[in-house]
């Protein structure tokens, strides 16, 4: 009996290539995603990774099988998929393992308008019905198989890309540094940059699915070295790094200093409330706090949800919201079919930064009033036993457990636990006043987490 599970993640398909992942099973997934979407036609795209030509190829094999037809958008980030999804109101599949290393690869779906497809809205049903394929054989289809077509989206991605960030083009001139760590922004980048008053210094454009310099996973900060060092070597007014299929974008600031995700979604929400008074904006719970008190201070309304992109573009369906920011480095944007893209959080960095005088850091700077850990992931066997325990040691605190563990302080400190969905870790997350407070509740908890 086939038994995908251990490829069929939360949100998307990824595994090893060929051990768990290979053209077989991607054209069972294909056979299966038409048949539950029940769409006429799909779009796909892929990243640079070598086995995404295969791949892909065999998953359009099942996809026309079964009578749909394929329109090939061949090289893009994951945001150009979302786009050409919404665009052409189709379903989609991006093919790529994101910021894995070079032997993985992957598969994210989504159905027509960029709706997001995991466990709970599809992604079981689609992982069973490939497994009886793979065991039974793909039934044949009565009618006329689909056809693959090959179109290109990048232009009109690029367009469409800077026309949701207005004032582009009145910015002042900046010098920017970007590190694609060879993955799919070395080719958006330039298309989406091109005619806006930014002199473009490029680390790794290279279009490379090895990743010879570092892995395209920014937020270690471990891969933001070269990116920090080229901002100060040039001056740069800034530097952006992306993940291997760009969907996610990290910054640093003029001195080469990391800027959290939280302070870009606050900074991203200012923007949207400017344009858009009164909105909703989503952030997940191990987001800044200073969110949504500058949400609120600004006459927005603040939403707090789980973490996950499918638990994030649910509540921005249900609520309308116009922007929504996670830690990890996704951000989502209304207009973009409430899907995520690091190039237009991208964009509204340069557009803030551009229609002042000063430094990042100095924008910045009323955006970060509380000082976080970043994510510290430990090994834990039984996580379970391992929250029950903590939660007991906190217990005269305020806790919620909308997704883990979140205690928080009258102290002005807060700090969340909550296990992997894939892997035996327990991730801790710490925010404080300062940073004695928050090293101190850092250190705290760890030595719960990992002593005996």
């Amino acid at each position: 009996m086939s038994d995908l599970s251990t490829i069929v993640k939360a949100y998307d398909v990824r595994g090893l290539v060929p051990d768990e992942l290979n053209p077989d099973i991607a054209r069972a997934l294909g056979a299966a995603f038409a048949r539950f979407t029940g769409a006429t036609r799909i779009v796909t795209a892929r990243d640079m990774r070598e086995s995404g030509v295969a791949l892909s190829q065999a998953f359009a094999e099942g996809a026309t099988g079964q009578g749909v037809d394929v329109v090939d958008a061949g090289l893009g980030a994951t945001d150009l998929l979302y786009f050409a999804s919404g665009k052409l109101d189709v379903p989609g599949a991006m093919f790529t393992a994101s910021h894995n290393p070079a032997r993985y690869n992957g598969i994210k779906l989504c159905l027509a308008g960029a709706k997001p497809v995991g466990q709970d809205t599809g992604l079981a049903t689609i992982r069973a019905e490939a497994e009886r394929f793979l065991d039974e054989g793909i039934p044949p289809f009565a009618g006329t198989p689909g056809r693959v077509t090959h179109q290109e989206m990048l232009p009109a991605y690029a367009a469409y890309m800077k026309q949701l960030v207005p004032g582009l083009d009145g910015i002042r001139r900046l010098k920017v540094v970007v590190d694609a760590g060879n993955g799919m922004a070395g080719l958006t980048v330039p298309a989406v940059f091109d005619g806006l008053p930014v002199e473009l210094i490029s680390l790794y454009f290279e279009l490379d699915g090895s990743f010879p310099n570092h892995e395209a996973n920014p937020i270690d900060p471990e891969n933001l070295r070269d990116l920090q060092a080229a901002v100060r070597e040039h001056d740069a007014d800034l530097g952006l790094a992306f993940d291997g299929d760009a969907d996610r974008c990290f910054v640093v600031d003029e001195r080469g200093g990391i800027v959290p995700p939280s302070v870009l979604t606050a900074l991203i929400a200012a923007r949207e409330l400017r344009r858009v008074p009164g909105s909703t904006i989503i952030h997940n719970l191990i987001t800044s706090r200073a969110v949504p008190e500058i949400v609120r201070a600004l006459g927005g309304t603040p939403v707090r949800t789980r973490v996950g992109h499918s638990f994030i573009k649910a509540e921005m369906a249900r609520t309308g919201a116009v922007f929504g920011g996670e830690h990890s480095g996704h951000f989502y944007f209304r207009e973009f079919w409430n899907a995520d893209s690091g190039m237009l959080a991208a964009l509204h960095t340069l557009a803030a930064l551009g229609e002042t005088d000063g430094t990042l850091s100095a924008l910045l700077s009323s955006y970060s009033p509380y000082v976080p850990s970043g994510e510290i992931n430990s090994t834990v066997q039984d996580s379970t036993a391992k929250v029950a325990q903590i939660k007991a040691q906190y217990a005269g605190l305020e806790q919620d457990e909308l997704d883990g563990l979140t205690v928080t302080s009258p102290d002005g400190w807060w700090f969340n636990v909550r296990a992997s969905n894939t892997e035996p870790l327990l991730r801790l997350n710490v925010e404080g006043p300062d940073e004695a407070s928050m090293a101190r509740v850092r250190d705290e908890v760890l030595e719960l987490i990992r002593g005996q």
